[in-house]
């Protein structure tokens, strides 16, 4: 790459573009690539540039847009589509519904090469179609081609970045309490949780009352079973209450408790637990009073397949205490992060 003054640049090819902002816009007046002609050259003196950067081929190094493409292949994942490179930028979009997951620790080792910058949306994401997930460039105009060697061989073998897919699933919904199963209160669990599933791919195989009576609430998850439910969703008897059934209810079924009780609040009391492939989720009273709690939080992973383990619930206490904001803008917030 050679300084060139732009008075004397007339025939040669840019090695850059040239932004302009001006009247709302902000883009390329110029483009890599350009061969300067003489009607180029008082607009690009308007546009402030004395000097501009013509290509000249050095050995080792290599140019911002080369270099963004090769950063975006360590970035390569499944249902993600890439645009650019635009001002030497390339950005990776969601072609679908799903979680993204990034590998921060990787992340970090990568944006610490020379030159190097790929920043992302945080890591276990909810994201919708058209999201964008992430954007890779380099600093300067040129770097040395061995930065990037260093970054593609710090993901040899890895996975930086992924987008998982939310799968279609069954869910079957168990409603616990002898005064909602008896008619002295009205239940409000049902219309949250079916409002909730309507954010996934979900058919909901129908929704249980039973009494505070353990044999009918495994009764309740058996009929689910039967019926290959992927989810098995119960609200009520979730607090540490001697006459509280449900978690014991779902320790009975022999399924792998993965947590009783979470470092995150609101939904403190959840409980997750694995029968075979199934997973059961123990959803405490907040879920009804409040906007998002963990039992979200734990959707957007379940339905994309991927299984909890204890560590993923304990790392959730980062970021586990919900903000409480006027008017909620989750999963665009801290709270879920981990």
């Amino acid at each position: 790459m050679r300084k060139v003054k732009t008075e004397n640049a007339l025939g040669l090819k840019l090695c850059h573009d040239v932004t302009a902002m001006r009247d709302g816009f902000k883009g390329a007046a110029f483009k890599r690539g350009h061969v300067i002609t003489q009607d180029d050259i008082p607009e690009l003196l308007r546009l402030g540039k004395k000097h501009v950067f013509i290509w000249e081929t050095q050995g080792g190094e290599i140019h911002e847009d080369d270099a963004a493409m090769r950063l975006a292949e360590i970035c390569r994942t499944e249902a993600t589509h890439f645009t650019g490179p635009s001002e030497g930028k390339i950005v990776m979009t969601a072609d679908t519904c799903g979680l993204f997951t990034v590998d921060t620790e990787l992340l970090r080792a990568v944006n610490s090469v020379d030159d190097v910058t790929i920043s992302t949306l945080p890591n276990h994401y909810p994201v919708s179609k058209n999201s964008r997930l992430a954007s890779m460039r380099i600093i300067p105009l040129v770097t040395h081609e061995s930065n990037i060697i260093m970054a593609e061989r710090l993901c040899e073998g890895k996975k930086l970045m992924s987008l998982h897919p939310y799968k279609p699933m069954k869910a079957g919904i168990i409603i616990t309490g002898s005064e909602i199963y008896h008619g002295l209160i009205r239940d409000k669990f049902e219309a949250v949780a079916r409002r909730k599933l309507e954010n996934y791919p979900c058919e909901i195989l129908g929704v249980t009352l039973c009494d505070d009576d353990p044999g009918m609430l495994n009764d309740a998850i058996t009929s689910f079973m039967t019926q290959n439910a992927d989810i098995i969703i119960m609200s009520g008897g979730m607090s540490v209450d001697p006459d509280d059934l449900t978690p014991s209810a779902i320790a009975r079924t022999g399924a792998e408790i993965i947590s009783y009780g979470v470092p995150s609040q609101p939904g403190n009391m959840t409980m997750l637990a694995y029968l075979n492939d199934t997973a059961i989720i123990g959803v405490p009273g907040a879920a009804i009073m409040m906007p998002v709690t963990v039992f979200d939080v734990l959707l957007s992973q379940i339905f994309t397949g991927l299984k909890f383990t204890h560590d993923d619930l304990v790392r959730l206490g980062d970021g586990g205490l919900c903000q409480l904001c006027a008017e909620c803008h989750f999963p665009n917030c801290t709270f879920g992060r981990y």
